[in-house]
């Protein structure tokens, strides 16, 4: 600093104490690190549990791809019964006795007399003369 401060050199000049750091080496400590043997224990237990997560979500997967196989059949089969109940509606219908008698009738069939027999025996009357068991091809038992 100047010696001269405000006009009068008799003042005392100040110095200014610096301050002094003093530096300190500070001591860090580093942590050891994980031996191997641990290392491979958690990987190992990662992989496992991993391992596991996937064999549940797999079998979840399974029961769903079931569950909807099972409910595309229950339709299916829902269908084919709503599909039964007409059939069954339209054999009863054509199998109406006077539907049958009426049909008959319109081909030229008639109602047989109570008097009339059938022939009885082994053989019928015929150009041929051959039983009809006699007939029986290859393809017959």
């Amino acid at each position: 600093m100047p010696a001269y401060i405000q006009g009068n050199l008799a003042v005392e000049q100040r110095t200014e104490n610096k301050v002094k750091v003093k530096e300190t080496k500070k001591i860090v400590y580093r942590n050891k690190t994980l031996p191997v043997q641990e290392k491979l224990l958690y990987l190992f237990t990662v992989a496992v549990c991993v391992v596991v997560a996937g064999v549940i979500i797999w079998r979840y997967a399974q029961i769903y791809e079931m569950s909807s196989s099972i409910q595309t059949i229950e339709k299916k089969i829902a269908n084919l019964e709503a599909e039964n109940s007409i059939l069954k509606q339209k054999v009863d219908a054509l199998s109406d006795h006077q539907r049958l008698e009426e049909e008959a009738r319109s081909r030229g069939y008639s109602v047989a007399d109570p008097n009339q027999t059938k022939p009885q025996g082994g053989k019928t009357s015929g150009t041929s003369g051959q039983s009809v068991a006699s007939k029986k091809t290859k393809d017959q038992p």
